[in-house]
């Protein structure tokens, strides 16, 4: 069998075959959109969007991470569709209707992230030590929550983390104990927080699941989150 290399940039044809050979299943373009990967697009320079290049006169991969996109492709579109991306400098951009559509050919997966969903996927399949699923103190603080899901909800996460009674009106998902000396020592559980911003401010579970697939600070939960999501049949 032909060992595949990934490029830095992988087609969609590359990553599901490299992929199948790493976990031993059949893969497909609605199967890594469901695991959170997200697509790109390489854009040439259009004068049409001038704002949307900045200072990229070549061009620049643009991220397809909007649900209603990825929704789109995960159904068995006969193109790309770009309503919403980030501009070069990273920035949320909404693009005007139709918004931009590409060939399905032109989709390409980044091979830092295929790699980390191959990682992720063997410790979700190792079993769980007895001691590591106890409820422990460890989780993340203040900083690593404003990074992780601040940007997905409206309300200021900042204050809410600050006051007393947690984010969801109680102890929430602020780990019991922590922070009894100093206010900086409280950690909260994501997968906890993560429900909860699902349930309370109805934050999209993909939004979550890229989250969890995006920050290194998190990949330890990754086991404990992609089990839980399994009990609730998410």
């Amino acid at each position: 069998m032909t060992i595949i290399e990934l490029p830095f940039r992988a087609t969609t044809e590359q990553a599901c075959g490299w992929l199948a050979q790493q976990t031993g299943t059949p893969w497909t373009l609605a199967h890594m959109l469901e695991h959170g990967l997200t697509p790109y697009v390489w854009l040439d320079y259009d004068a049409d969007y001038p704002a949307l290049f900045g200072d990229a006169n070549g061009g620049y991969a643009a991220p397809i991470f909007f649900e209603d996109d990825t929704r789109r492709l995960a159904a068995g579109s006969e193109d790309v569709l770009i309503t919403i991306t980030k501009d070069a400098y990273k920035i949320v951009t909404q693009l005007p209707p139709p918004g931009l559509h590409r060939a399905l050919h032109e989709l390409r997966f980044l091979k830092k992230d295929l790699e980390h969903l191959v990682k992720k996927l063997k410790r979700v399949a190792e079993p769980v030590k007895v001691e590591e699923a106890r409820e422990s103190q460890a989780g993340i603080n203040r900083e690593e929550v404003l990074i992780a899901f601040s940007s997905l909800v409206k309300i200021d996460m900042e204050q809410a983390l600050a006051s007393g009674g947690g984010i969801f009106g109680d102890e929430g998902a602020r780990i019991k104990g922590s922070g009894k000396k100093a206010k900086n020592k409280t950690v909260w559980n994501p997968v906890t927080l993560a429900l909860g911003l699902n349930d309370v401010y109805r934050v999209p579970m993909s939004h979550l699941k890229r989250a969890f697939n995006t920050h290194a600070f998190l990949y330890a939960w990754s086991a404990e989150w992609e089990h839980t999501l399994a009990l609730l049949g998410k």
